[in-house]
């Protein structure tokens, strides 16, 4: 495993000790029932920062990049797919590699944080934009801030090869991830469906790319 992940994230095992501290002390200088809501914060961090396994489907597919609820799959242009996906505070947070291959870029863009679900969010809210390039297949996902969600992690940099499914990063209480694909691949997920990240195929890929 990844140095950031364990069963549960280190970022959530930091806030889940924090909350509890604050709980003891509120609890020695006030009173327990004071401190009953930041204990009961503490135990929905170590839940919220879960990372359970995931088995990774074989052959040439895109995973989902995360847990949550398929949004929009709609086309951005002639040559160009788009599949967005909401995770809720419920969903497990940590995203994966749609794709296997190379990270070409990371480009964070400053925004705003309208609330993930709305369809200008994946242009005008805060994100972190990645391409990875699969075997002459550019794919685009971007880790899109939501309203609640501010702090986005993505640990790997451009050079760097990742598997499909391959843990990449988090982002932090609610937010949206949206999947960019070309013309040589074919969306099998449809707006409504429930996906699991690493897990649930959300495209398959039906040709190879010319020059690849």
């Amino acid at each position: 495993m990844g140095k950031w992940y364990f069963v549960i994230v280190i970022d959530g095992i930091y806030y889940a000790l924090g909350l509890a501290g604050a709980g003891a002390l509120v609890a020695w200088l006030i009173s327990p029932w004071f401190a009953a809501v930041l204990w009961l914060l503490a135990l929905f961090c170590l839940y919220f920062f879960r990372d359970p396994e995931r088995v990774i489907p074989p052959g040439p597919v895109a995973v989902s990049p995360a847990d949550g609820k398929v949004m929009a799959v709609k086309a951005e242009s002639p040559s160009v797919q788009r599949i967005s996906i909401f995770l809720n505070i419920f969903d497990v947070h940590v995203n994966r590699a749609p794709v296997g291959g190379t990270i070409r870029r990371v480009e964070y863009q400053r925004g705003k944080f309208l609330v993930a679900s709305r369809e200008e969010s994946s242009t005008q809210n805060e994100m972190n934009v990645v391409t990875v390039d699969g075997g002459g297949s550019p794919v685009v996902f971007k880790q899109i801030a939501g309203l609640i969600a501010r702090r986005i992690v993505f640990n790997k940099k451009p050079g760097d090869h990742v598997d499909t499914g391959e843990r990449v990063g988090l982002i932090k209480f609610g937010s949206r991830m949206d999947v960019l694909l070309g013309p040589e691949w074919e969306v099998t997920v449809k707006p409504g469906m429930r996906v699991a990240a690493g897990s649930s195929v959300i495209a398959r890929r039906t040709e190879v790319p010319h020059g690849a």
